[in-house]
């Protein structure tokens, strides 16, 4: 694991929440603002990123999933094709593709008051495709119920993830 401890905390996380994110994902989270989920064990399981990297790298992805566990379980629903499908029912549900262009532009509003990347690109594919339900559980997440409905679906098909204790030792 790539953590350096001696490298300060950014605004908004702890060094402690550093650590655990470091140990989630095998490496220091870049551009780090702020947890903006934690797990019912304490642990982030979502970073809100700074629409820039340190060395002034775009960066569109405003919520990253940190949970190791989540993830792992978002990855196997993934290899099932469910994004495939999801991108399927856009085309033939105006009101869900309605709602998902909502939450690509609750999404752009969001990281636009950070900071501008002056493009219309969000994450995971939104507004036109499912491309990552890392990013839109990440969404959900932080954001709450209601906002992102592939996030929303998603969760609820991996069911509870944080049990038993947390994904990671800091």
């Amino acid at each position: 694991m790539s953590t350096n401890p001696d490298a300060p905390a950014a605004p908004g996380v702890s060094a402690a929440d550093r650590d655990a994110m470091a140990a989630q994902l095998g490496r220091v989270p870049r551009g780090a603002r702020e947890v903006a989920h934690r797990c019912p064990c304490g642990l982030p399981s979502v970073v809100q990123t700074a629409p820039r990297l340190p060395d002034g790298t775009p960066f569109p992805t405003l919520y990253y999933l940190t949970c190791s566990r989540l993830s792992s379980k978002l990855g196997t629903v993934e290899s099932q094709g469910r994004m495939a499908e999801m991108t399927e029912r856009l085309a033939e549900d105006p009101e869900l593709a309605a709602r998902y262009t909502a939450a690509h532009e609750s999404y752009l509003a969001e990281r636009n008051a950070i900071e501008s990347l002056g493009t219309e690109v969000s994450a995971g594919g939104m507004p036109d495709r499912v491309k990552c339900l890392h990013v839109h559980v990440a969404h959900s997440l932080a954001a709450g119920p209601g906002v992102n409905p592939f996030g929303d679906e998603a969760l609820d098909e991996v069911g509870q993830w944080w049990g038993p204790g947390p994904c990671a030792t800091p």
